[in-house]
């Protein structure tokens, strides 16, 4: 039942969004302005984090990322995939992540009832590490064919920010209220152990791709070492210049077949 219910709202969720892209793709918006305008409310959601109103961040999050996944798909279904597009989308990623967090280190560093000055540095930390993980796998992904491993992705990381925002209630005494510390926990954490793993993962996949390289070389090397003739042995003849096998042998053969010149000078008397 439970999971007929998830697979029910998938479904629904995905008519949705491909009905609001039907539409957007009808009027030919440009992709690139669904992109500026997802990280134009993710400023917006930055700046609700850095007031405190953390529940209605969430909800601006939950928005911003929805243009987030719209761009995409506009751009292939109105053939408007570009490569400065896919190049200002992943830069833009960039400046949503850290303007949410900027917002919740602004938020924590206030001289207000929830300062901390751990959960400002926790902030930074996931702030720095998700930068590190997307620029491993851009680096990583120029020289492997690809590089997404690791738990704690951007979609995860951005889930998570909604979690925290959402379940923010000061006034609340529940359990599952006010989890954003614990959410900056699992991000600054989780966050440089993706981008430690990404980098063995890197290492491994060059190792692996120089092996087989010198592999195939040493193979080719052997082939084109059988493929050469033999060489032709030399021999020095009588005078001590070379000569080859088949010099010798037309030589040795000329030799049998010339004259006997001493049976025909008459023996002296």
């Amino acid at each position: 039942m439970e999971e007929l219910f998830g697979a029910s709202i998938g479904r629904g969720a995905g008519r949705i969004i491909s009905a609001i892209v039907q539409g957007l793709a009808r009027r030919r918006i440009n992709p690139n302005v669904l992109t500026v305008t997802g990280v134009s409310i993710n400023v917006l959601c930055g700046l609700m984090f850095g007031l405190g109103h953390f529940f209605w961040a969430g909800i601006v999050l939950i928005v911003a990322n929805l243009f987030d996944m719209l761009d995409g798909q506009v751009a292939r279904l109105t053939n408007q995939v570009t490569l400065f597009g896919g190049f200002l989308d992943s830069t833009l990623d960039r400046v949503s992540d850290m303007a949410a967090f900027v917002g919740l280190m602004v938020f924590y560093a206030r001289d207000t009832e929830f300062h901390s000055t751990v959960n400002v540095l926790l902030a930074g930390l996931a702030m720095v590490g998700s930068v590190l993980v997307s620029y491993a796998s851009a680096r990583a992904e120029s020289l492997i064919p690809k590089c997404d491993v690791g738990f704690l992705r951007r979609p995860e990381r951005v889930v998570l920010l909604i979690i925290g925002a959402l379940s923010t209630h000061p006034s609340s005494g529940s359990v599952f209220a006010n989890r954003m510390p614990a959410v900056l926990w699992v991000l600054a954490v989780g966050s440089f152990w993706t981008f430690a793993y990404r980098v063995y993962h890197t290492w491994c996949e060059l190792n692996r791709i120089e092996s087989e390289s010198r592999a195939a070389a040493a193979a080719q090397a052997v082939s084109e070492t059988s493929q050469k003739p033999p060489a032709v042995q030399r021999r020095a003849d009588g005078n001590g210049a070379p000569q080859t096998t088949a010099d010798a042998s037309n030589a040795d053969a000329g030799r049998r077949d010339a004259p006997d010149i001493t049976r025909r000078v008459p023996a002296s008397r």
